[in-house]
């Protein structure tokens, strides 16, 4: 495949923003596909119906009777209208997931607006600021679980010179079981839906290797912490997983796209799951990254890379052959989704296996051997019932591609996207900050209780920042899962370990036992910040942030 200079990154993708002027060759594995709305007034009909996704009737959360929901494709410096009309007997809400728009526009019930009532039309307006690949989706109850996600893509104002072909996927998860039922359950038994649990034959095999002593201290430890060292997502045994909303058996791919051999083409891959981390891949091609959360980077080669619940990146694939899988399997390794890519429809790649599960290992259960550079600070609210665990050494490295992922260029001669590998193209203000906040991500896996410093949303106070301050969040997992950390409405800028602008971002990725230092800049209003796992969402891992 070619391989895009610095330079040439930035004259094909402009001024810091992703700048593909495309066309699209999408073509479904069904009778549908998924419809495209554009232009600058747009009504979305959000109802709930029963739909039949492999033999199970399913109530769905629907819009204009789509799963997922229509593709937005915009146009950068277009005042647009959203109409979106209730017709539920619940209220909803819709947020545009890294679009930079007024707080009264961003869809989060009570903080930023009421919602939208039963029967009840809101307006969404705001001028598009930015291009390149976002998505969209409910922002009320479970609405996102249960169908409410859709790709929005914005076309530069701009016509650049170079034209590619593209194709959009969109990745979800899928549960049969109300996911009100699967929150009850988490909390009356946090382990019911993880079926990756440690077995009596992983015990023998550990004994043989380093003895039977070193395997029941093993285990001790992590029985001593309540805590599973194979729980990546609290509910794989619920879950289906699909693309672009095709949901089927694990032996055919999910969806069909376009390709021609010899001619570059860009994948937009977004990750609209609600609990679910995929480790993306394309057996036997490799990837060139452009793009990571809508914004431009620095193009870098690899043959895996990770997603977290809503984060997207964009990829130039230069297909050789008649046909290749989009393998995305989950982070636990429960199970995966398949997108072809082929000539023709009838022409599939073969499907390759699932990559053997691993526990976390010590990285992930303390951290770093070496004490942090700055001392971490414990506030007094993590030392209660809702917190089993505190990280006093945590690590920094952005260049650890995490749990399973690790030591895929030494068993399997795969490079894996890490952050490290991430640098933004032409980020502005990267003034230094006036202020640090440092805030620990904590959690009580027995109990299935989530929070910052110790505190649920309920019980905490909106963190309180002046229009226009640089602030310094230094951002501390104290829990052994990984959190999609996504901060409403700013960008958070990534620090690299010894200072300066790694990467910019609207959702962060962030390891068990690590440390990640963002910059923000404050824009007036009031907004969300949560972790992007629904579940640990609605079980209290979400603050307000109130910019005055």
């Amino acid at each position: 495949m070619p391989t895009y200079s610095r330079r040439q990154a930035l004259q094909l993708l402009g001024a810091g923003s992703l700048l593909w002027q495309t066309r699209s060759f999408a073509k479904a594995a069904t009778p549908t596909t998924i419809p495209v709305l554009s232009g600058q007034v747009i009504d979305l009909v959000i109802e709930q119906r029963w739909l039949d996704l492999n033999g199970k009737p399913i109530l769905a959360t629907l819009a204009n009777g789509n799963y997922p929901a229509p593709t937005l494709r915009l146009r950068e410096g277009d005042t647009v209208t959203i109409r979106v009309h209730n017709k539920m007997n619940v209220p909803t809400a819709i947020h545009w997931h890294g679009l930079l728009v007024p707080y009264q526009m961003d869809g989060v019930p009570q903080i930023s607006f009421a919602g939208i009532a039963a029967g009840e039309t809101f307006e969404y307006r705001f001028t598009l600021q930015q291009h390149g690949t976002y998505w969209y989706h409910a922002h009320a109850g479970f609405q996102e679980q249960t169908g409410l996600i859709g790709a929005l893509i914005i076309d530069p104002k701009d016509t650049p010179q170079l034209t590619l072909p593209e194709h959009t996927l969109l990745f979800s998860d899928w549960t049969s079981t109300e996911p009100e039922l699967l929150l009850r359950r988490l909390k009356i038994h946090s382990e019911f839906d993880q079926r990756q649990q440690t077995t009596l034959m992983q015990l023998l095999q550990d004994a043989e290797r380093m003895g039977i002593k070193s395997a029941l201290t093993k285990r001790q430890m992590w029985n001593q912490m309540r805590m599973s060292p194979t729980d990546f997502s609290d509910l794989s045994a619920s879950f289906d997983y699909g693309v672009n909303g095709l949901i089927s058996g694990e032996h055919r791919p999910n969806w069909w796209g376009w390709i021609e051999p010899h001619k570059p083409i860009l994948l937009r891959l977004i990750n609209g799951s609600a609990q679910t981390i995929f480790d993306l891949r394309i057996p036997e091609l490799r990837m060139q990254v452009v793009a990571a959360d809508g914004l431009a980077v620095e193009p870098v080669t690899v043959d895996e890379l990770r997603m977290g619940a809503g984060e997207t990146y964009d990829v130039i694939i230069t297909p050789q052959d008649e046909a290749y899988n989009v393998f995305a399997q989950t982070i636990d390794r429960r199970g995966f989704t398949v997108a072809s890519l082929s000539v023709r429809p009838d022409i599939h790649a073969p499907i390759p296996a699932i990559d053997p599960p691993h526990w976390l290992d010590m990285a992930d259960m303390m951290g770093s051997m070496q004490p942090p550079a700055q001392p971490v600070r414990h506030a007094h609210t993590e030392y209660g019932s809702s917190v089993d665990m505190r990280v006093d050494t945590p690590r920094s490295n952005l260049d650890d591609a995490g749990v399973h992922l690790r030591h895929h260029q030494r068993l399997y001669g795969r490079r894996v996207l890490t952050y490290a590998d991430l640098h933004t193209l032409d980020a502005d203000d990267q003034r230094e900050p006036s202020r640090e906040l440092e805030l620990h991500l904590t959690g009580n896996m027995h109990r299935y209780q989530w929070g910052f410093d110790g505190l649920s949303f309920e019980q905490s106070k909106p963190i309180q920042v002046r229009t226009g301050e640089r602030v310094r969040v230094r951002l501390v997992n104290d829990t052994m899962m990984l959190h999609p950390m996504h901060l409403h409405g700013m960008w958070s800028d990534i620090q690299r370990p010894k200072g300066g602008l790694q990467v910019r971002k609207h959702t962060i990725l962030i390891q068990p036992a690590q440390e990640i230092s963002f910059d923000f800049t404050g824009i007036q209003g009031r907004w969300a910040w949560h972790c992007h796992f629904l579940y640990h969402m609605h079980a209290g891992m979400m603050r307000e942030v109130e910019v005055i």
